[in-house]
């Protein structure tokens, strides 16, 4: 080990570098600063591209969220239950009658709501709705049902009033029901003006034929005495057959089975086509039209039977099943 000249240790030894040299290890004195790496850097994980950009990046986050909204959306479309209008029947208070038959009453045949539940929908009775009550005021229209509901059916019932297509009663008991022609009648139009899907049964049928310009034989057995008896004491046992025209949606629709057979509870039948109508089931043998369709909307169609009486898998009636469901898939589609 050195020694100072006064004999002290000076911290030298033979090894060690110069006083001012560099220390083992350290870069050389006229070597550029080393750059620090920033919190910036510090913090972007490893995984990412190196050649990714901030616009790539947020690209592919923005495509993400959106097939997240879409995958959402799509789950919402197809679990939520449709909502299903039918619209109501009236009963008017009858003269001197107490209780309730003294009052307006509204009401649905249970066998149309089980048959449009039966395909797991949730259904709602479309009540009249009135804006000028005294007692209740509402500012609720048929316009409002039409928007929040997914499809309408139009259920049979009383005829439909031969003042609805510009004729008078030949007798007084066919004068039908005036008022529930109006209340109905609006309620078809607004749900074909939001685009939803109709379908009518029975007076249904008739009323979706005189909406569009068409009229009605007002009763088939004094219009047309050589047809079949379209109504009777047995009401959903009268039967008889019914034909698909070619190029109807039916004829597509039952491809094999090109007639079947059907109830006939109706002594009103469509006389002249609505503007647009098309024909998509007549009567054999006696070609009453028991079935038109609207061709300037989605889905607007009339069946003169009851389809809610025949029963689904059934080899002797026409199972009406297929049509229920295309009118449920238009409604789906139509929905939003």
């Amino acid at each position: 080990m050195a020694k100072d000249d006064n004999g002290g240790d000076n911290g030298g030894g033979d090894n060690d570098p110069p006083l001012g040299a560099p220390a083992p290890g350290a870069p050389p004195a006229d070597a550029p600063p080393q750059r620090r790496k920033s919190d910036r850097d510090e913090a972007k994980p490893r995984y990412l591209d190196p050649g990714d950009t901030v616009f790539s990046l947020w690209r592919r986050v923005l495509l993400a969220r959106y097939r997240r909204l879409a995958a959402a959306a799509t789950r919402h479309i197809i679990q939520r239950p449709l909502h299903i209008g039918i619209s109501a029947r009236i009963f008017h208070p009858e003269p001197g009658a107490t209780g309730l038959r003294s009052r307006n009453l509204q009401y649905l045949e249970e066998s149309v709501a089980q048959w449009v539940m039966s395909r797991d929908v949730l259904v709602f009775m479309v009540p009249t709705v009135n804006t000028e009550g005294l007692l209740h005021p509402s500012n609720i229209r048929l316009r409002d049902y039409a928007r929040h509901l997914d499809g309408l059916v139009l259920q049979g019932g009383a005829d439909v009033s031969p003042q609805s297509y510009a004729e008078a009663p030949t007798r007084p008991e066919w004068g039908g029901d005036r008022a529930r022609d109006m209340y109905e009648l609006e309620l078809l139009h607004e749900f074909v003006e939001a685009g939803k899907p109709v379908l009518g049964i029975c007076r249904g049928c008739q009323l979706i034929n005189v909406a569009f310009g068409g009229t009605l034989f007002q009763d088939i057995a004094s219009d047309l005495p050589e047809a079949l008896r379209h109504v009777n004491d047995e009401y959903d046992r009268n039967r008889h057959a019914v034909a698909f025209p070619p190029g109807s949606s039916l004829e597509r629709l039952f491809r094999d089975r090109p007639r079947g057979l059907v109830n006939s509870i109706h002594h009103q039948a469509v006389k002249t086509l609505g503007r647009d109508m098309q024909v998509e089931a007549l009567s054999v043998p006696d070609q009453v039209i028991e079935a038109i369709r609207y061709r300037k909307a989605p889905f607007v169609m009339g069946l003169q039977w009851h389809p809610e009486f025949h029963r689904a898998g059934g080899v002797e009636l026409l199972d009406c099943t297929p049509i229920l469901d295309n009118f449920l898939r238009v409604a789906r589609e139509t929905r939003f």
